[in-house]
């Protein structure tokens, strides 16, 4: 982060100083504008952080529910079998498991304030088997990569900017969307297991590691998620493939009824969280209060990541240079299927979640343009279907206070690049 950091701040300054003594004088000079931007994304990424606050004390402290009823290490033996291999690194039955797989549900909703919590939760968790603090371990990284290309078979936000545009099929987008997210998602879990070894653990963390394996990562670890007695233990193979049947029967419905299904998930997800905890006798008004606590300290941990990420990526745009590598590369990429109106949707995507939205809704509640054309189809699978990447990195592992973060940028990147030709491959194929 230390290298794209820098990258980002001195293209940002060079592209200024070269259109302010370039470019006809104005009331508002690059050099002014960069300056604003500057102060404007720093005083966004404070704003950002507190708006967390509530999310996070309100889905921390449902997780709190949740953990202390035993819901994660239930979903964590769910699904064992994918996850053990997914994540050799990690005990079958510890609550980073669980916490994961509530991330990724969520993910898979399109409910982004849910998967945050969940998220951050899940990183934290996984800290505790750290063995070398402040460096991103691969279940850590790869956590991180499928976070940011999470398989999407419900993106609500999206659908609902598209109905509110006049799309005669605002859910149109529901089959690009799966298609392009499965393939990112493949992508972002081959990319973690190819880049690691160009990118190895310290040499104290595989010396302490092998000197005690049972050890490393444990000193922070806590008493009320010690593993269950029969940590061995799973479900029933034919339990864990009933689950899997379900999941994939969750497709064609999806796509059918998503539309009518999205705003009942988010109470709905409260109340079984909570009736979940009566059922399981846990004091639910307490532990959500507890939990609550933790997700305000969490919110405010992540402001220094934040604000450096969002100036950095702020004035990389205010700058110029984002117009300017959209101008060089936007003939090119319109001979492949990515018109030049959609690539500054797909450059911005991976940096800034709100300027993404910004260009999608202009282009969709554009009249010559709108939500159903290809390019409304393409900009709209883009938004679901890939994740603002330096966001992610900025916010989860500044959770954690990694600063090492080894080939996760790589890994997610790489994700993003391959979301977006599946993205133009499934849109050309159904709307093109």
């Amino acid at each position: 982060m230390n290298v794209v950091f820098f990258l980002l701040v001195l293209i940002a300054f060079l592209t200024a100083a070269w259109r302010q003594f370039s470019l006809p004088a104005a009331d508002i000079t690059p050099m002014d504008a960069l300056s604003r931007a500057m102060i404007d994304s720093a005083t966004g990424a404070v704003e950002l952080a507190l708006g967390l606050v509530g999310v996070m004390a309100l889905f921390l402290g449902l997780m709190k529910i949740a953990e202390q009823g035993g819901l994660l290490k239930i979903l964590a033996r769910l699904i064992r079998p994918l996850m053990v291999r997914l994540f050799p690194d990690v005990p079958a039955d510890h609550p980073a498991m669980g916490a994961m797989i509530l991330n990724m549900s969520a993910n898979m909703l399109g409910l982004g304030n849910a998967a945050t919590p969940f998220g951050i939760k899940a990183m934290q968790e996984l800290d505790r088997l750290n063995p070398c603090k402040g460096s991103a371990t691969d279940s850590m990284v790869l956590f991180l990569a499928i976070n940011t290309s999470s398989i999407t078979l419900l993106p609500t936000g999206v659908i609902a900017l598209r109905a509110s545009a006049g799309s005669a099929d605002p859910a149109g987008i529901l089959p690009t969307t799966l298609f392009a997210t499965l393939c990112s998602t493949l992508a972002a879990i081959l990319a973690v297991k190819g880049y690691r070894r160009f990118f190895p653990l310290t040499r104290e963390a595989v010396a302490r590691q092998a000197a005690d394996p049972d050890e490393a990562g444990q000193d922070n670890a806590q008493p009320d998620i010690a593993l269950a007695e029969d940590e061995g233990s799973g479900y029933p193979t034919w339990v864990s493939l009933t689950a899997l049947i379900g999941f994939l029967l969750l497709i064609p419905l999806t796509v059918l009824y998503g539309q009518v299904v999205s705003p009942w998930i988010l109470p709905g997800l409260m109340l079984g969280f909570l009736l979940f905890g009566v059922l399981r006798k846990v004091p639910i008004y307490e532990s959500f209060v507890e939990g609550a606590k933790d997700g305000f300290q969490v919110a405010l941990k992540i402001i220094p990541y934040l604000v450096a990420i969002l100036v950095a990526v702020g004035m990389f745009r205010a700058s110029g240079a984002m117009e300017w590598l959209v101008g060089q590369i936007g003939q090119l990429t319109s001979l492949f299927g990515l018109p030049a109106e959609a690539l500054p949707m797909a450059l911005l995507r991976p940096l800034s979640g709100s300027g993404a939205y910004g260009v999608m809704a202009s282009i969709i509640n554009d009249p010559a343009i709108g939500p159903d054309s290809y390019i409304g189809y393409l900009v709209s699978t883009l938004q679901g279907s890939t994740e603002t990447t330096f966001y992610v990195l900025a916010v989860y592992f500044g959770a954690v206070q990694v600063r090492r973060i080894r080939h996760a940028l790589a890994a997610g990147l790489t994700a993003d690049i391959v979301g977006v030709i599946a993205a133009v491959v499934a849109v050309s194929f159904l709307y093109g």
